[in-house]
């Protein structure tokens, strides 16, 4: 006989979330987003669709919002954090901070943004033609988990002016904090054209490459955004789960491996497609085409405010550091020599050439 009492046992609150907003739920270790399906979604008065990636870890979800021409999302509020990138479409959102006013934006493709906590909101659709979809990284599962109590996080009346940011914050404009290359921060609410954005030299994680931190909304939620020049990859690195990684401009690929693994798991990549790597899974980005090549990371936990010890470490000082020291990254000199071969056969199926000769000695893979 059944024990009556085994319902009572390991609740999951947050997926029974999910599965009752009746929209389509896809799981999968990299995404598509330009062509996920999504259907009605009562909550949001428009399509959406969830997205769980393998690597997504126990704190995050995706929330792909798909606004038809002419079309608004529902006036929403709720205690989760919310960074959103613009796959593609025009439109606008209005924000509603604790003081009454309503500030509002105008985004395109490749936009980037974050919702103040329990601010109420509202995205439309600018476009009479096109379809918008926005792609929204929120730290709703852990929410959920933690207060299991729906009306607590969607109908609670709680402001937090201190997150809200200056005016300026929801028109693109924003305020540098330098620290030092890798840690450069640069905090706002909006930011227009990422693809554009001026990133700051980090040479410490690869060939030619540049950075930037973001701190969006006074929030728990990080971003940042990398780029690689033409003929360039990053270097191997590894870290905690949960951060998606966003295409933003160029093609490529990224490699993925446990530690002693034989074979590479690959990633393609281009504007559209996001992908989680697994909790503490080496990882390595390449730039395959003619132009440089741009991505952006989303996790829980940011520069300013890390939240776990892990990623106080990993921001802190192990983000740079070799693995032979006790850091997350592997140097160029380190790797596996599969790795450049693989590399330069696919810059050669793209008529590109290498940049990676004052890294790497290519003169052996002749």
């Amino acid at each position: 006989m059944a024990d009556p009492n085994e319902d009572k046992m390991l609740l999951d609150p947050y997926g029974d979330w999910a599965k009752g907003e009746g929209v389509p739920i896809i799981e999968d270790f990299g995404v598509d987003l330009r062509n996920v399906e999504t259907g009605p979604w009562l909550r949001f008065d428009t399509d959406g669709a969830i997205v769980h990636l393998k690597g997504r870890g126990d704190y995050v979800n995706i929330h792909l919002l798909d606004l038809p021409p002419g079309g608004k999302s529902a006036s929403h509020k709720h205690m989760v954090e919310e960074v959103i990138y613009v796959i593609s479409g025009h439109g606008s959102t209005s924000v509603e901070t604790s003081d009454g006013l309503s500030h509002t934006f105008e985004w395109g493709p490749k936009s980037l943004f974050a919702l103040p906590l329990n601010c109420r909101y509202q995205h439309f659709n600018g476009s009479g033609k096109e379809r918008a979809r926005l792609s929204a990284q929120t730290n709703m599962p852990l929410m959920i988990n933690l207060f299991h109590n729906q009306d607590f996080v969607f109908n609670n009346d709680y402001k937090f002016p201190e997150r809200e940011g200056n005016q300026r914050f929801f028109q693109g404009e924003g305020e540098f904090v330098p620290v030092r290359p890798g840690r450069h921060m640069w905090e706002t609410n909006f930011i227009p054209d990422l693809s554009s954005f001026e990133l700051k030299k980090w040479e410490k994680r690869g060939a030619g490459s540049s950075n930037m931190k973001f701190i969006l909304a006074e929030g728990t939620m990080h971003a940042h955004s990398s780029e690689m020049p033409v003929g360039t990859y990053k270097k191997g690195h590894r870290h905690g789960a949960d951060f998606s990684v966003y295409t933003v401009t160029g093609k490529g690929y990224s490699l993925l491996w446990d530690e002693g693994d034989e074979d590479y798991v690959r990633i393609d990549w281009e504007h559209g497609v996001v992908f989680a790597p697994p909790d503490m899974m080496f990882h390595q980005h390449f730039n395959t085409c003619d132009a440089p090549a741009r991505y952006l990371a989303v996790a829980f936990g940011s520069l300013r405010y890390p939240f776990t010890e892990g990623r106080r470490k990993l921001f802190g000082s192990g983000v740079d550091a070799d693995v032979r020291s006790g850091g997350n990254q592997i140097e160029y000199g380190h790797q596996d020599a599969r790795i450049h071969k693989i590399y330069l056969e696919e810059l050669a199926k793209n008529g590109v050439t290498s940049s990676m000769g004052d890294y790497i000695d290519e003169t052996q893979y002749r």
